[in-house]
């Protein structure tokens, strides 16, 4: 069984069996018939995932591996925040006619800020970071920007990354860490597209400064199941587990900026059956 399947099997009923419940409490999220969509929640759920060892993907249900690269470099690297930019629909609910989701997500991204080496956005501080300075501390990314939150169609909901450099003892290459923050995070629809998302990051960014992959930490403040979910949930967890798949990231590529979707691939990946038409709060 992989890695990622028992981490979410476990997260998943922890969450079921010690979780509280906000129903009956105000809530934001509706249902699209408009009845509040209550949650079971567990806060402060930290998972740890070695990248070194095994890729993340979920086998339990298919993950959309292209599909979640396409959106992780629609913000990382297009740094956009128009839905036209995106091949997928995932964002539609949020957008404007014009297809933009306000100050949000890659907008904050392309934001240039002065630095003492010069003017650079986040991403490009990072890898910056990474290839001149791989052990400061200070390689992290916000995009929880308290002053545009209210030009924002949705709040960031991961909105910060920390990455950590070390080296292994007897080892020529560093290796490249992570942390991933996230104030909210809808378990079922979203757990494993995030992972797999910012898995894939560090993936591309330690490709193109020359060091290995090791770990990635997921920390949520607030993972919650919707109550519709519950069912759903479930019978996921109580699915067959299979083997992880094998990643594979075109090694040709050497520049961040030229990553597409096309260049992520997985092998023997054996899934259950995949789950649609699943009810999505807004």
């Amino acid at each position: 069984m992989s890695m990622a399947d028992r981490i979410f099997v476990d997260m998943c009923k922890d969450i079921l069996e010690n979780g509280t419940s906000t129903e009956g409490e105000k809530v934001r999220p509706k249902w699209p018939d408009g009845t509040p969509a209550y949650t079971i929640k567990k806060f402060g759920v930290v998972n740890r995932y070695d990248l070194s060892k095994e890729f993340p993907l979920l086998t339990l249900r298919r993950t959309a591996l292209k599909s979640a690269t396409d959106e992780m470099l629609w913000i990382w690297q297009k740094k956009s925040n128009n839905i036209h930019d995106l091949h997928s629909h995932i964002w539609d609910e949020w957008a404007d006619e014009d297809g933009s989701i306000g100050k949000a997500y890659g907008y904050q991204l392309s934001v240039k800020h002065q630095y003492k080496e010069g003017m650079m956005d986040q991403v490009d501080r990072v890898i910056y970071d990474l290839k001149n300075n791989p052990f400061s501390r200070r390689i992290m990314t916000n995009i929880y920007v308290h002053q545009d939150l209210h030009e924002m169609n949705l709040y960031p909901c991961a909105y910060s990354m920390t990455f950590n450099v070390t080296q292994q003892k007897g080892d020529d290459k560093l290796t490249l860490n992570a942390i991933l923050n996230q104030r909210s995070q809808d378990v079922l629809a979203a757990n494993n597209w995030n992972v797999v998302q910012y898995a894939v990051l560090v993936h591309m960014l330690a490709q193109v400064c020359n060091m290995r992959v090791g770990e990635l930490v997921h920390v949520i403040a607030d993972a919650h199941i919707y109550d519709r979910h519950i069912p759903i949930i479930e019978e996921l967890i109580k699915r067959p587990q299979y083997d992880a798949p094998v990643f594979t990231l075109n090694p040709d590529v050497t520049d961040f900026y030229e990553f597409s979707r096309n260049d992520v691939s997985v092998e023997n990946y054996v899934t259950g059956e995949q789950i649609t038409d699943i009810p999505i709060a807004i």
